[in-house]
């Protein structure tokens, strides 16, 4: 390296003392052992970079730790936990780190050294992220420790998703047992200004924001006094006033463009360039012809680039390399840091000197980089680079051989989006190079298919179908059939994801025509394999049972075991003794066996969902738990967290939670994998959106409504489904609930097929229903009562429908018959003068399988029936297990509900609505709280459980206490002197 000095930025920190109070806060607590993260966003120039060097010189001088890594833009395509390589990097270089290292095969793994260990030929992508977790938890207790991540906008999505897991679950958790945290600091910043609308840094920013040991900190413009002290303390040489003047007001408070317009200061007459690129391009102008050779070069090579590279692809001797190298740090374009590497000062100035270069000079220098990066000691993840240099040189059938380097590298480090990614700027380059140059091996159809593959994995379900329709517009006349019929039962699986059913059913039955049975061949298995399972989701069992009879023993004989064990899954629902049964669960452990050993991870995980699913079906609560956690291990470990059949097992996992009344652990617990899979959809919403109803949280509709929004998901559309009847119900509005119930029914009904949540959601509109007629009813209007009693008999229907048709048309197991318990128990406040409290009885006793929050809510109608007849101990006992089970669940609508009911029943003793209220008894209280609504005695009776004669007695006794003279007169006294209140409205808020 010669003489080329190690320098850091010179220009003056002006300003941001508070960001630099709050940061060093955050660094003071860290290393008290409370780990802490701060997202620092802010426009690009804004002085991001110069804050965190500035706060990084602080912690160092104050022995922290600090490890900094960079994200790096190359185009459409990533290069995996490139931030975090770096930095491992630096710390394998160091030998002061050489002890904590050998404990951590993590760093070798990343670093590209060091052996997979995973399962299905890709390393475990949960003990990769542990490992990262663990050896910087290791380094932190060795002594304070920071971590700079700078550049997040372009981060790969491997590098987003492993900041995911150590927010969420890693660097950030306290020690169990009360121990001291991780002396550990995280920083991170971004460009806000370059997140547009779609950008996937937003969702994670969204996530990692609402952590508690995450907080935001926001770079604003400087204001201009500030501006003006930095203009002046940059230059020696006074500057005239007009001059500072004009650059505060260019600058508009970006500390970039302050520190540009003063260095362009310097160039010829002829003023100030009116673009920021213009003065950086003037500026790089100023330069020798060999700096800025050395420059040009090194925007090719990105932001950062190594002096061994550099000096290799820009050809000049050493000593001159030096000098260009010493003129540009002094002249602050470039920075040198750790590892023999330069950076540009800002990445707007490598732009604009990347920007300026001829096309041909910019292809001539990325295909130097390409081949210096393809030499005999090329690293397997370089080859992401490799791939965006050969592009950009034009090389194409280099740029494709790389793409797909870089696509196997993905696979093999756990990461399907940058293996989608890499696959897909493969098949753009295919056609545009000649077959005789192609590398060996795929065609472009089956290329698209493994595309399809790693869109799967990646939880992108409907880019798969798209690439899979493509892979089938790609297979010409002479196909071979083979393949054929794999590109149409691969689509019919596809669309099965998508909930595209008749669609699938079509293609599957398409893909088993094209090929013959016999001679038998593994591509038939497959093909058999999917058209049953197809044919069971549109209801074609007798197709499906008679497809899977003659399949299973051809598989047997080839040994596809995978199929085999495919094959038997659905057989398990098909020939008696379904997966909620001993014998059902039998065949599914033997085929999750033969999956097991045949390395097949999604078929293996489909068995441990139906074992799964099986067991809450059959009511066994606790014993589905095992089976879904399982299953989420299995899916981590394979890399496919994002793939269906893991996403229905987190629902179901956090449903099981939720249904035993085990509410903040379903909080947690989603918190928690939030840093595990991509953005959040119905299945990672749905339970935590079931507590925040009873809880009473607001917005919570609308956040069910979001659901709805984008493709059609079947399972965002059953959670809310569930949500906005319920809130509809909570809120008193009949007509809402059943408008929810029905639309949702009818755009969940699948091949003529009812979802069995249409029991469900017929139960909770019942409940708005029967509130409105006992309404009507209290009001006189018999009319109106006689329509909403037509729709209740409707809902009564639907309900006793679904509950004798559930999964493969046998009758609901546990809950959906508690579900229809529930909904007689609500027909019978129609149908009959007074609630009857035996149906009640049978809907508390239904509900006893597990679901302690519904069996709460009908013991709550029980007391209301047993008040209605008269037995008031008994309504007072169900009240008070009411009241214990909903401060249990913090459940506060139940518990307003049941507060209400209390005081309208007399079963509590109600306290004075005010100073002056100690006139009136406590029930005469009740009745001008009645009163003051305008309700008359016979409304006052049946809400007080009282007679119209008992309440009219009750009434004249007021007056004469109130000396009024009328019933408007006593309200009227009774608010004037504090007697009566508004009464409260949360309840009705409900959901909104």
């Amino acid at each position: 390296m010669g003489g080329v000095p190690q320098t850091s930025l010179t220009s003056p920190l002006v300003g941001r003392e508070d960001e630099l109070a709050r940061l060093t806060g955050v660094l003071e607590r860290a290393r008290a052992g409370e780990a802490r993260a701060v997202l620092v966003a802010g426009d690009a120039g804004v002085g991001k970079t110069r804050t965190l060097d500035e706060v990084a010189g602080r912690a160092a001088a104050a022995g922290t730790t600090v490890l900094t890594g960079h994200c790096v833009d190359l185009g459409d395509v990533g290069l995996p936990y490139l931030p975090f390589t770096e930095i491992l990097g630096v710390l394998a270089a160091d030998e002061r780190f050489a002890a904590v290292l050998a404990g951590h095969p993590v760093a070798d793994r990343l670093l590209g050294g060091g052996p997979d260990d995973g399962t299905d030929g890709a390393p475990s992508r949960l003990r990769l992220f542990e490992g990262v977790a663990a050896l910087l938890t290791d380094l932190a207790d060795t002594a304070p420790l920071l971590l700079v991540l700078e550049d997040l906008h372009w981060a790969d999505q491997s590098s987003r998703d492993l900041l995911r897991f150590l927010l969420s679950r890693g660097v950030l958790q306290r020690p169990a047992g009360g121990a001291p945290g991780h002396r550990l600091a995280l920083f991170a910043s971004y460009r806000a200004d370059d997140l547009h609308r779609r950008h996937p840094l937003r969702p994670l920013l969204a996530e990692l924001v609402r952590l508690p040991g995450v907080e935001r900190l926001e770079l604003r413009p400087l204001p201009d006094a500030d501006v003006d002290r930095l203009v002046r303390a940059l230059r020696q040489r006074r500057l005239p006033d007009t001059t500072v003047r004009r650059i505060v007001e260019r600058a508009e408070g970006n500390a970039f463009y302050a520190e540009e317009l003063v260095a362009a200061t310097d160039a010829p007459a002829g003023g100030v360039p009116s673009g920021l690129a213009d003065v950086l391009l003037i500026r790089f102008e100023q330069l020798s012809e060999t700096a800025q050779q050395v420059l040009r070069t090194a925007a090719v090579a990105g932001r950062r680039v190594g002096h061994d590279l550099l000096r290799d692809a820009v050809g000049l001797p050493e000593e001159e390399l030096e000098s260009a190298l010493r003129e540009a740090v002094e002249r602050q374009l470039l920075v040198s840091g750790d590892g023999d590497t330069y950076s540009f000062r800002h990445a707007l100035a490598r732009e604009a000197v990347y920007a300026d270069l001829l096309p041909g000079e910019r292809a001539r220098l990325h295909g130097a980089f390409a081949r210096l990066l393809a030499g005999p000691d090329r690293r397997s993840d370089s080859a992401a680079e490799r791939a965006h240099h050969y592009r950009e040189s034009h090389d194409l059938p280099e740029a494709l051989a790389a793409s797909l380097e870089a696509a196997d590298h993905a696979q093999r480090v756990g990461a399907p989006a940058e293996e989608l990614r890499h696959v897909e700027a493969a098949l753009d380059l295919w056609t545009a190079v000649d077959a005789t140059a192609r590398p060996a091996g795929p065609d472009a159809v089956t290329l698209t298919l493994r595309a399809s593959a790693a869109a799967v994995h990646a939880g992108e379900l409907h880019r798969a179908v798209s690439l899979t329709r493509s892979a089938l517009a790609g297979l010409g006349q002479d196909a071979d059939l083979e393949l054929a019929a794999r590109v149409r039962y691969t689509l019919a699986g596809n669309l099965l994801s998508v909930d595209n059913l008749e669609a699938a059913y079509s293609y599957s039955s398409e893909a088993l025509g094209l090929i013959p049975a016999d001679p038998p061949s593994s591509t038939w298995v497959w093909a058999a394999a999917t058209h049953v399972t197809t044919a069971r989701q549109v209801g074609e069992n007798e197709t499906a049972l008679r497809v899977a009879r003659r399949a299973l023993p051809v598989a047997e004989e080839l040994e596809v075991t995978d199929a085999r064990a495919d094959l038997l899954i659905s057989l398990t629902n098909l020939e008696g003794g379904n997966r909620s049964t001993p014998q059902g669960r039998t065949r599914l452990l033997e085929a999750r066996e033969l999956a097991r050993r045949a390395g097949n991870a999604p078929v293996e995980l489909r068995a441990l969902f139906n074992l799964a699913i099986g067991c809450f079906e059959s009511g066994d609560l606790e014993e589905s738990l095992p089976w879904a956690s399982e299953g989420l291990d299995r899916a981590r470990r394979a890399g496919l967290l994002s793939s269906p059949y893991p996403r229905e097992m987190r629902y179901l996992r956090l449903l099981v939670q939720y249904t035993l009344g085990h509410w903040d652990e379903v909080l947690r617990e989603s918190a928690e994998h939030a840093g595990e899979g991509p953005a959040v959809d119905g299945h990672a919403l749905g339970p935590g959106l079931y507590v925040a109803l009873a809880r009473g949280e607001s917005g919570v509709a609308g956040r069910a409504e979001a659901l709805l929004k984008g493709p059609f998901d079947w399972m965002a559309r059953m959670v809310a489904a569930v949500v906005l009847t319920d809130a509809a119900a909570l809120r008193g509005d009949a007509e809402d609930a059943v408008r929810w119930m029905r639309s949702s029914v009818e755009a969940l009904t699948e091949a003529g097929t009812r979802p069995t949540v249409t029991l469900r959601l017929a139960a909770l509109a019942l409940s708005a229903v029967a509130d409105t007629v006992a309404e009507l009813r209290r009001t006189g209007d018999g009319a109106g009562a006689a329509r909403w009693t037509d729709t209740a008999a409707e809902l009564l229907a639907d309900a006793r429908w679904s509950a004798g048709h559930g999964y493969d048309d046998a009758p609901q197991g546990p809950e959906g018959q508690a579900w229809l318990a529930r909904a007689e128990a609500e027909w019978s406040r129609v149908s009959a003068a007074a609630p009857d409290p035996a149906a009640w009885e049978k809907a508390v006793a239904a509900f006893t399988y597990g679901d302690a929050y519904e069996r709460a809510r009908c013991r709550l109608r029980l007391a209301e029936a047993l008040l209605a007849a008269d037995r008031r101990e008994d309504a007072a006992a169900e009240a008070d297990t009411v009241r214990r089970e909903a401060d249990r669940l913090g459940a506060t609508v139940l518990r307003e509900r049941l507060d209400d009911l209390a005081r309208r029943g007399r079963l509590t003793d109600t306290a004075p609505a005010g100073a002056g209220a100690a006139v009136l008894t406590a029930r005469e209280q009740d009745v001008l709280r009645l009163l003051a609504l305008g309700h008359s005695n016979r409304r006052i009776g049946e809400e007080l459980f009282i007679s119209a004669k008992t309440a009219s007695v009750h009434v004249s006794n007021i007056l004469a206490k109130l000396n009024a003279a009328s019933r408007t007169e006593a309200v009227a006294v009774a608010y004037r002197q504090g007697l009566v209140a508004p009464e409260p409205t949360s309840s009705h808020q409900v959901g909104r």
